[in-house]
C-alpha cells in the first residue's frame, strides 16, 4: 500500500485526478443562460395570449421582433444606439478616473478623508435625476451635459470601493516593502494596485451597470437622439411601446455587454488569485 502511494506521488506529485467533467462549465453557463432566455420569452407570448393585452400596453415578442428589424433596417436604432454609447463610454472614463484618483488620495490621507466624506455623502444623497435640469442649464444640451450626468450616477460607488480597496492593504506589507527599499512608484505598483484589484472590480462593475443609467437619465432630461430619447418618444409621444420595449432591451445588451466585459478584464487580472477566491 505505501509503495503504490509512493509511486502515485511521483507521478502525481502527490495531487488526486482531476475529476473531469462530461460538460465544461462555461458551455452549461451559457446553456442555463439561453434556456432562461427562451423560458422568459414563452412565459411573456403566453401572458399576452392568455390576457390579449392590447399592443400599446403589452406587445407580444413578434410584434417586438418585428419593431426591432424595422428599425434596424432603417438604421434609426443603430444611430440612437451609438449616441448613447457615445454618452457611457465618456461618462466612464471621466467617472471611473476622476472616482480612482480622489480614491487614492483619500485612502492615503484619512485627514482628507474625514473632512471631505461627509460633503460627498451629501452630495450623493441628492438624486441625480433632482440636479440633472441644473446640469443641463450650465453646460447646455451637449455632450458634455449627458457626460457628467453620467459620471456623477456611477462616480460615489466607484469612490468608496476605491478606498474601501485601497485601505484593506496591510500595513505591515507597507512597512515591508519601505524597509525594502521601495519608493512611492514601486509602493504602488508592486503593492497597493496589485492588492486592491479584486475591491476595485467589484466597484467597476458596479460602475458599468450605473453608466447606462446616467446616460438615459441624461436623455430623458433633453435630448433629440439616444435610447432615452426613443424611450420617451415611444412612452409620450407615439405610445409605440414595441419600440420601447426594443429601446429597453438594446440598453440591457449594453449593460450585460460591459458587464462581461469588465469581468473577462477582471479575470485576466486576477490569476494570479486561487480560483476559488475570485468566485
Amino acid at each position: 500500500m505505501e509503495r503504490s502511494l509512493h509511486r502515485y506521488s511521483g507521478r502525481r506529485g502527490g495531487r488526486l485526478p482531476a475529476r473531469t467533467a462530461l460538460v465544461p462549465e462555461w458551455l452549461l453557463e451559457i446553456g442555463l443562460g439561453l434556456l432562461l432566455g427562451v423560458l422568459f420569452v414563452a412565459g411573456w407570448a403566453l401572458l399576452v395570449a392568455w390576457k390579449h393585452y392590447p399592443p400599446y400596453i403589452l406587445p407580444a415578442p413578434e410584434a417586438v421582433g418585428q419593431r426591432f428589424l424595422a428599425l434596424t433596417r432603417n438604421g434609426l436604432l443603430w444611430r440612437h444606439t451609438l449616441v448613447s454609447v457615445e454618452e457611457i463610454a465618456a461618462g466612464l472614463v471621466l467617472g471611473l478616473s476622476t472616482a480612482f484618483l480622489l480614491g487614492y488620495f483619500l485612502a492615503r490621507f484619512a485627514f482628507w478623508e474625514r473632512l471631505l466624506f461627509p460633503y460627498l455623502v451629501a452630495a450623493q444623497a441628492v438624486p441625480v435625476i433632482a440636479i440633472a435640469p441644473l446640469i443641463l442649464i450650465w453646460l447646455g444640451n451637449g455632450l458634455l451635459a449627458k457626460t457628467v450626468i453620467c459620471a456623477l450616477t456611477l462616480f460615489f460607488p466607484v469612490l468608496v470601493n476605491s478606498v474601501v480597496g485601497l485601505r484593506s492593504i496591510d500595513d505591515t506589507l507597507r512597512l515591508l516593502m519601505r524597509a525594502l527599499g521601495a519608493n512611492r512608484w514601486q509602493l504602488f505598483t508592486k503593492l497597493e494596485w496589485p492588492a486592491a484589484l479584486p475591491i476595485l472590480f467589484g466597484g467597476l462593475k458596479i460602475g458599468v451597470a450605473l453608466s447606462v443609467i446616467g446616460a438615459v437619465v441624461g436623455e430623458f432630461m433633453g435630448a433629440n437622439q439616444g435610447l432615452g430619447f426613443l424611450i420617451n418618444l415611444a412612452a409620450r409621444g407615439t405610445m409605440d411601446t414595441a419600440m420601447l420595449f426594443v429601446a429597453i432591451f438594446m440598453l440591457v445588451f449594453i449593460a450585460v455587454t460591459l458587464y462581461g466585459l469588465v469581468a473577462l478584464l477582471e479575470k485576466r487580472a486576477l490569476r494570479w488569485q486561487p480560483q476559488q477566491r475570485r468566485r
